[in-house]
């Protein structure tokens, strides 16, 4: 072999080795929701962690509530959109039309379900100021469900009312958010699970006591300055291992227009909310209105999660990412 040709050969093998360590990274995920921020609110409060999150092409408008006037139709309320992201459906098949959470659809899996049955060992994690979203939504623990899905939970704090006694501007709910997100970022840099929920309630609060308002873009910054913290996390954890984070910001509805304290009904207002994601392999679907159900598949592609086909087919959701 000529001395050119031998230079070329190791540099197709430099990058092959290259390219091989990065594609070898260990894909990790972090889902948040943070309560009834309508996407004209977000994109007016000062976000810069946000910002920095979503760089630029990683915010886009999306929707909730099914498609208006057909059977998937659905509620633009907190529990029926935490479960269209956990199940890719909408209620007319996940079964649950309100925050009472009384008879949820387990036949249609949530993503955490997908991720231990495609892999048992894959470490999960739920950080949550409302604990029904594991109890209830995840059903974590029911054999119907899917067994125990969630190897680690930080939540239930609302009830806990020695520490957190409750006040009717809802600045319990607020502290325990700080709390909350506090052991996320602690436990995502120290033990960096592969797939972990953040919840978020505050926001929604102060949109139901006081509407459009000063208030309610401060409670939006403060959710900013949470975010970040958990970002640090992410980045201090990807910086000390060979993993490939992904983060998807979202809320769960919008508000009505007349006063901002609203929400359950099918305006476009109340329809409208927004994702934020650091990935850098968004297809076109993530510019074209996507869903809240397009959140599961997005984050089972870069999870590189396998499901079964009946399962995959009742999906209402298409990914985002490639």
């Amino acid at each position: 072999m000529s001395r050119s040709a031998l230079s070329l050969a190791l540099l197709f093998l430099t990058a092959s080795i290259v390219a091989g360590t990065a594609s070898a990274a260990t894909p990790k995920a972090v889902f948040i929701i943070v309560d009834g921020i309508p996407a004209d609110v977000v994109e007016s409060a000062p976000t810069p962690n946000i910002d920095e999150i979503s760089g630029d092409k990683g915010y886009t408008r999306a929707y909730v509530g099914g498609a208006i006037g057909e059977a998937s139709e659905s509620p633009t309320v907190s529990a029926v959109g935490y479960n269209a992201l956990l199940t890719g459906t909408w209620s007319n098949k996940h079964n649950v039309w309100d925050n009472v959470i009384g008879d949820p659809n387990y036949d249609y899996w949530d993503i955490f379900r997908i991720a231990k049955t495609h892999d048992a060992s894959l470490q999960t994690a739920i950080f949550s100021t409302w604990l029904d979203n594991r109890t209830k939504l995840l059903g974590d623990g029911l054999e119907a469900a899917g067994g125990t899905k969630l190897d680690y939970h930080f939540d239930g704090f609302e009830h806990d009312t020695e520490r957190f006694p409750h006040d009717l501007m809802r600045n319990y709910i607020k502290n325990i958010d700080a709390l909350v997100v506090d052991e996320a970022a602690r436990y995502i840099e120290e033990v960096g699970p592969d797939l972990s929920w953040i919840y978020l309630e505050y926001t929604d609060d102060v949109g139901h006591g006081l509407g459009d308002s000063p208030e309610q873009i401060q409670a939006v910054q403060l959710m900013d300055e949470r975010l970040g913290i958990v970002w640090n996390s992410i980045k201090a954890r990807q910086d000390k291992h060979d993993e490939d984070w992904l983060l998807i910001i979202t809320t769960d509805h919008g508000r009505d227009a007349e006063t901002g304290k609203d929400h359950g009904g099918q305006s476009a207002r109340e329809r409208t909310i927004w994702i934020v994601t650091n990935s850098e392999h968004l297809n076109s679907n993530f510019n074209e209105n996507p869903g809240i159900v397009d959140i599961l598949p997005s984050i089972a592609t870069h999870l590189k999660l396998s499901m079964p086909e009946s399962i995959r087919e009742q999906l209402d959701g298409r990914s985002f990412i490639d």
